[in-house]
């Protein structure tokens, strides 16, 4: 069976389901698997004509062991994985893989209701509420509200920062209510990733609540982002030159890619893409980690100054950084050369990219090809995108239906003691 340990801690072991409903390890660390487990060879051949969920099963079964009955996970999986991700081919050698086809029109439905499903399943028999909190700089809050809405046994918490989500990202996380509660913070994503954390490491919050994470921080939300690598292989064909393009905060996303080389993913590399918050690509080009304070950009979901999934980057290279840098590549793009980027996509080919995948095509350009991963439906950032195209962008019926739904949130200061208060009162 598969054990799972603290990124802080190699010595202890935990199940499955403990690194899933515990979210952060006691000490602080991400909970990794013991090993990366390889694919049968043949895995690639067979997947072609697989669908999402037939290759999120096979890709994702030994990480979770017996920990759930076959037949229960292969319910799971075809749940959670009922929409597509297909590759567009913008131009030349330039590809873009579409992970928002999900019902929050953004890739963290892929990792959001799996582990909606799991942690149902896992917390059943419980007595007490499980409570999940979430920081969120735009999409992760939507889908988890999404995939968590009405499940019993859950009450979600997301904290959002003031000021800083679009328009239509604030509407998609605050308009649920029921179990979902949505917290306006006055302060940054890194305020409120750190307001979770602080959390988690505040024993009396531990000892009164069962708390747990939905960021990519939780396993089961990181999971679930190595399938759509697989996928996207398949419909290219011809791997042996492919990079993909990652746009990269908090770094979940490459992280999975990573795990999927590991796995066996036939793949050149990767490139990690950051706006100004570049505090990745300064360590992949000179070896040094310095977290810094988040700066606003247009690429909202990528504003984090202290990537949380770095740890498990390091272990998985053994703390090597000329082992990692074998991997990946970065670059940093500025919001004029963003928006630069909306409008020559468009020219040349006739696509409409959203902020965060423009600077995707800007480090696929400097390696001259790549497959970018499109992680939100331009629509949600219509308002930058409009101004830049001149020209109106069509709401997806899905979110065209929440824009007259009314804000509900509880405005929260930047003060850890507020929001612990906040909590306790829900024990």
């Amino acid at each position: 069976m598969m054990k799972y340990y603290s990124t802080r801690n190699r010595a202890r072991h935990y199940t499955f389901r403990d690194a899933v409903v515990r979210g952060l390890a006691d000490d602080g660390g991400l909970y990794m698997p013991e090993f990366i487990p390889k694919l049968d060879a043949s895995f690639q051949d067979s997947a072609k004509h697989k669908s999402l969920a037939e290759i999120g099963l096979e890709v994702l079964k030994d990480y979770i062991g017996d920990e759930i009955p076959e037949a229960k996970f292969g319910d799971i999986v075809k749940d959670a994985f009922n929409f597509p991700a297909p590759v567009k081919h913008l131009y030349d050698n330039y590809y873009i893989l579409e992970l928002f086809h999900g019902p929050t029109f953004a890739f963290k439905d892929f990792g959001a209701r799996f582990m909606a499903r799991v942690l149902g399943y896992f917390v059943k028999d419980y007595e007490k509420e499980l409570h999940i909190l979430v920081a969120t700089s735009g999409d992760t809050g939507s889908a988890v509200a999404n995939g968590f809405y009405n499940v019993e046994g859950i009450r979600v918490h997301l904290l959002y920062p003031s000021g800083r989500v679009s328009e239509l990202q604030e509407k998609q996380l605050t308009t649920y209510g029921g179990n979902v509660t949505a917290i306006e913070v006055d302060g940054s994503f890194d305020d409120c990733q750190k307001l979770v954390k602080q959390a988690f490491n505040d024993t009396e919050v531990r000892e009164k609540l069962n708390i747990s994470s939905a960021n990519s921080i939780n396993i089961a939300r990181l999971l679930p982002q190595s399938l759509y690598y697989f996928s996207a292989i398949n419909q290219i064909g011809n791997s042996a030159g492919v990079r993909f393009s990652v746009p990269s905060g908090n770094l979940g996303n490459l992280t999975a890619g990573i795990m999927a080389k590991k796995m066996g993913l036939p793949v050149k590399g990767f490139i990690s893409a950051t706006n100004k918050n570049d505090v990745f690509t300064k360590y992949i080009n000179n070896g040094e980690f310095k977290p810094g304070l988040s700066e606003r950009t247009i690429s909202n979901a990528m504003d984090v100054g202290n990537p949380s999934n770095f740890e498990r980057l390091m272990k998985m290279y053994d703390e090597s950084h000329a082992e990692m840098i074998k991997d990946i590549t970065s670059f940093t793009f500025s919001d004029n050369s963003t928006m630069e980027a909306i409008g020559e996509v468009y020219e040349k080919s006739g696509y409409i990219i959203d902020p965060h995948g423009a600077v995707g095509y800007l480090a696929a350009k400097e390696a001259k090809s790549g497959v970018i991963l499109g992680t939100a439906h331009p629509a949600k950032f219509g308002g930058t995108i409009e101004g830049i195209l001149n020209m109106k962008i069509e709401l997806p019926e899905g979110l065209n239906a929440i824009t007259s739904k009314k804000k509900k949130v509880v405005p929260l200061a930047a003060n850890y003691s507020t929001f612990r208060d906040y909590l306790l009162s829900h024990k």
